[in-house]
């Protein structure tokens, strides 16, 4: 039986990993991959990682070294691996493209109902017994014009999501679908339109700071801002600025671009040096989740399921439909190796 370092691993992924393995001896270990603690994976045959793990060079020549050939992301996001590494190193980078994307878009929709309609303040007062509807004021959704930036499996869905409530939609994806029920239009447009942008596309070096000072200038006031995808969209400090200014009316955040050694575990009895993030979570109009939008039952059996699927596949020789390859064009990464 095949061995496989487990890193940083939570109870909520293990139930599921033990529940459905039957083909690995898996060995768990709760800190998150890097290159201290990578040589942890020594006499296994693979390992599995997750979204905040630091999978530089040192971590893969380390990891390749001690006779690691497959890493199994179970994630669908993989910018924090160093791919021009894994190739030179023969290292196989798997991921989980799908898990459940309805989870996804369900919590951005959370996130922007409780900012527009004030959820949490409410739900602050009301454990007071002050029941005073005075600043929880919001405005119908119906009618409204979100911006939704990036129309993959999860985009379509939230996007379906608003159609629901009654507002109009438009996009903007470099590859759009064929025969949306949506307007696709330019970035340019989107800021300026907008009542509420909603983010849904992977960090790429090319859009790293997508919503940067010069993309909030070009909003109207007043916009909500959501972001379930990756911190890295957003230029942090130019959003804190947004906020302060009142351009932005609001945050929903589920990612934040220093989240790694942060986001999945509990800080609360230490002093966070982030000046930025402690500002951000200290606002009222900002919510900001630990990066659990995909956290829901389905969501964590469908990854425990693919990533024991993709390492069946590569021990058994089979074609790695979910494999992430090295793009010799750009040094980068591409999905479109097979």
């Amino acid at each position: 039986m095949k061995k496989v370092a487990f890193f940083d691993t939570k109870q909520y992924d293990r139930e599921w990993f033990d529940k459905l393995d039957k083909s690995f001896e898996i060995k768990y270990f709760e800190e998150k991959l890097n290159p201290e603690n990578a040589d942890l994976a020594a006499g296994c045959d693979g390992a599995v990682a997750f979204v905040n793990d630091t999978i530089n060079s040192r971590t893969i020549k380390i990891l390749t070294e001690n006779g690691v050939n497959v890493l199994a992301m179970r994630c669908a996001g993989y910018n924090n691996i160093n791919f021009r590494a894994a190739h030179e190193n023969n290292l196989k980078v798997l991921r989980v493209p799908v898990y459940s994307p309805y989870a996804v878009a369900e919590h951005t929709m959370a996130l922007l109902l409780a900012l527009n309609r004030k959820i949490h303040k409410a739900y602050n007062r009301t454990r007071d017994f002050n029941f005073s509807l005075n600043g929880l004021t919001g405005f119908d959704l119906h009618g409204k014009t979100m911006g939704v930036i990036g129309t993959g499996k999860i985009g379509q869905i939230f996007i379906k999501i608003c159609q629901g409530f009654g507002m109009k939609v438009i996009a903007y994806d470099p590859y759009p679908i064929e025969n949306p029920d949506f307007e696709y239009t330019e970035l340019d447009t989107i800021y300026r339109e907008s009542n509420a942008i909603s983010l849904h596309c992977p960090l790429t070096r090319q859009n790293h700071h997508l919503l940067d000072s010069d993309a909030f200038m070009k909003m109207r006031s007043g916009v909500f801002i959501i972001n379930t995808s990756r911190g890295g969209l957003i230029d942090s400090e130019a959003l804190l600025d947004a906020l302060k200014s009142h351009k932005v009316a609001g945050a929903g955040l589920d990612v934040y671009e220093e989240e790694t050694e942060l986001f999945f575990e509990d800080r609360s009895d230490t002093i966070v040096g982030d000046d930025i993030l402690a500002r951000l979570v200290s606002l009222p109009n900002v919510i900001l989740t630990s990066h659990q939008a995909f956290l829901t039952e389905e969501a964590l059996k469908n990854i425990a399921e693919i990533t024991i699927a993709n390492l069946e596949d590569y021990f058994a020789g089979r074609p790695l439909k979910n494999e992430v390859c090295y793009d010799c064009s750009d040094g980068g990464a591409t999905t479109n190796c097979n």
